[in-house]
């Protein structure tokens, strides 16, 4: 599921559709076949070369990447392979010549070893980027039961083309993200000089230079279908620019301003680490301090786990423990923190400790309530965690907006969520089952407005002092968030709740939030004393935030113009995404898959699913919140149910449950990258 941080980037995501995934014909390899036809055509296999740290190479024509530490690179012909420690998994940069995207695809994909080209699901077009023209993306259908999924990325390079093809499967390309990113983040064609702007000095946001970001962020609005978005920059301690675009909700005319609320989502864990930071520096806590300390209830699914995990582990996404969120996502009625808590003790790690990125909301949210029940002790810990926020972010900062009371929220001046429906149209959003947040607050749970969060932007830039000079939080517990616990992708590192990049030589710290229809990021460059935070009310907008990093780049430092067709070539690719994928399902179910089903099925884990029929269309209930289904069938005779209603398909990502039959009893299975949830006919 693509919640809360968009762990699993759009560059790797999972296809869930019809195909087969044979890997290259190197070591755990399942196929032979390419490695035949590599030996018939005289292409010699290389030996295999195993990192022991992140390694520069280059492609047989000379275009460059990183290989990720403990991974192994071969050559075969034109194509360097680079494989997974696990041995299942692959991503291959292949050069080849061709007249175009598809033929340079086709070729790559022979000479990696494929026996032969996958079903497609659609074929996206990107904007040039990095010296790369003419990006195109091709995914996969792969059945749901293989659990893996294939991209193919070309980019012409000069007269040639540089392919990437990721060959993955989805437990691996899910802990191994942040390393999939650094390899296909940092390709660069062979003599390229990227961009820079080290050393530059950045210009003033003048009345012209702010017209520029908004009309950038309006037209990138409109062009994507997204109703509402909030805007505000500040610059040098000012702010030089706080409003709004389009509408709060579809069809009614109140319009988004600077004090409009929306969900905030995951920019939460930085609000988070920053009430921690001030228990810090009350002596109440120590960034080391044992987790299990503070909270002898603290409990991992792994003793050793638990024994290491200290307070700034608690939310560095470093500990090895993968997302774990379908638990609270399928059953939040009436959870409390302490059961959230409880479920921790059920995690088990998938990579070792400091090792890998691997984002964890549960975790996140166990950070804010033992820093809640250190600061008021006698308190239930979501009362704790509350009161901890109130005193020690929101009132100094005077965010006065902000809150995690969903019934507050919703009142006066604030966006309803929206995402396009099956057709693409865009609608107002499934909105019940964004109180799912309310027992893990600590992760994403806050609702807030560009003006609040420009207060905390501000407070960062200035290193810990408020508008009045009086400091608010020491300035080495406020940065020590920043400091790198785990590398996140391509010249990134996550800290404690922020995530600090480095683009075109400028130091970047950010975080993003993406919840049901709403999707935010807040930034800041603090060499530069530049901040910006911008709030959206429709599932596209992520591309809106995505690229306004960049627009805010080429603003300030008078940049190559790329921001701008960035947008359009991602809302193009992402309408034509939604329209590709409607026509492999079945609207209404196929009948003969709908009379299969069960009227009622069970999971210990996940709880109760009721199968509703109703004026033709079924439609599944999980208590909580419901969706309908359509059906779709995959090349190996899999039949999945895929939920449709907007916000629960996201348009790049589907929730799905694969029908079965087990011991006479028809069964569902859910999973998500590391996990599998099977509901049994009751």
């Amino acid at each position: 599921m693509r919640l809360l941080g968009l762990a699993m980037l759009a560059v790797v995501s999972c296809s869930r559709g019809p195909g087969t995934a044979p890997g290259p014909p190197e070591a755990g390899s399942t196929t032979v076949e390419g490695a035949r036809r590599a030996e018939d055509a005289g292409r010699p296999v290389s030996k295999v070369e195993r990192l022991t740290a992140d390694t520069p190479k280059a492609t047989a024509a000379g275009h460059t990447f990183t290989a990720p530490a403990g991974w192994s690179v071969s050559v075969r012909g034109r194509a360097t392979i680079v494989t997974a420690p696990e041995g299942d998994s692959h991503m291959a940069f292949v050069d080849v010549q061709a007249k175009d995207a598809a033929k340079a695809v086709e070729a790559a994909w022979a000479e990696y070893g494929h026996a032969k080209v996958e079903p497609l699901e659609v074929v996206e077009r990107f904007a040039d980027k990095d010296g790369f023209t003419d990006i195109h993306r091709f995914r996969y259908q792969v059945p749901p039961n293989e659990q893996r999924f294939l991209i193919a990325e070309a980019g012409r390079t000069k007269n040639a083309w540089l392919v990437t093809l990721v060959d993955m499967t989805n437990a691996v390309g899910e802990k191994r993200n942040a390393q999939l990113l650094l390899m296909f983040e940092g390709r660069l064609p062979s003599g390229y000089t990227p961009e820079s702007f080290a050393g530059k000095t950045a210009n003033r946001l003048d009345d012209a230079r702010i017209g520029e970001l908004t009309e950038f962020v309006e037209t990138a609005r409109t062009q994507l279908g997204v109703p509402g978005v909030s805007l505000g920059v500040v610059q040098d301690g000012q702010i030089v620019f706080l409003g709004g675009f389009g509408v709060r909700e579809l069809g009614k005319p109140a319009k988004v301003d600077g004090d409009t609320k929306f969900m905030v989502a995951s920019n939460t864990k930085a609000l988070t680490t920053l009430m921690l930071a001030k228990l810090v520096d009350e002596q109440r806590i120590e960034w080391d301090s044992p987790a299990a300390s503070l909270l002898p209830s603290f409990e991992l699914g792994d003793a050793d786990t638990t024994a290491k995990v200290q307070v700034k582990h608690l939310i560095c996404a470093c500990t090895g423990l993968p997302r774990q969120d379908n638990e609270w996502f399928f059953e939040f009625d009436g959870v409390t923190p302490q059961q959230i808590m409880e479920v921790l003790a059920t995690m088990q790690p998938t990579s070792g400790f400091g090792e890998l990125y691997q984002y964890s909301n549960l975790l996140a949210a166990a950070a804010g309530f033992i820093g809640g029940h250190v600061a008021y002790p006698k308190l239930e810990l979501g009362k704790a965690y509350d009161e901890a926020m109130r005193s020690r972010v929101f009132v100094p900062l005077e965010m006065k907006a902000t809150t995690f009371d969903h019934d507050r929220a919703q009142r006066g001046n604030w966006a309803r969520p929206h995402a396009p429906d099956l057709d693409g149209k865009m609608v107002p959003a499934v909105h019940g089952v964004n109180a799912a947040t309310i027992p893990i607050r600590p992760a994403g749970g806050a609702w807030s407005t560009a003006r609040d969060m420009l207060a905390y932007v501000q407070m960062e830039l200035a290193e810990g002092l408020l508008p009045n000079g009086d400091r608010y939080v020491s300035k080495d517990e406020l940065l020590a968030r920043r400091a790198p616990q785990v590398a996140s992708g391509n010249e990134a590192t996550y800290g404690m709740g922020l995530q600090v990049e480095t683009k075109h030589g400028v130091t970047l710290v950010h975080h993003g939030g993406a919840w049901i229809g709403y999707l935010s990021d807040m930034m800041w460059l603090p060499e530069h004393g530049v901040g910006a935070v911008i709030l959206t009310n429709a599932e596209p907008g992520w591309f809106i935030q995505d690229a306004l990093e960049r627009k805010l780049l080429e603003v300030l430092f008078d940049g190559a113009p790329q921001a701008d067709a960035k947008v359009t070539a991602a809302a193009r690719s992402y309408y034509e995404g939604i329209a590709a994928r409607r026509k492999l399902l079945d609207v209404p179910v196929d009948a003969d898959v709908a009379a299969g089903l069960a009227s009622a099925y069970d999971n210990a884990a996940l709880g109760e699913l009721a199968v509703r029929r109703t004026k033709g269309t079924i439609v599944f209930d999980f208590g909580e919140w419901k969706s309908e289904v359509a059906s779709r069938k995959h090349a190996d005779g899999t039949v999945s149910m895929v939920m449709i209603s907007p916000g629960i398909s996201s348009g790049i990502d589907e929730e799905e449950l694969v029908v079965g039959l087990a011991a006479g009893k028809r069964m569902l299975t859910l999973r998500d990258y590391q996990h599998e949830y099977v509901f049994v006919e009751r």
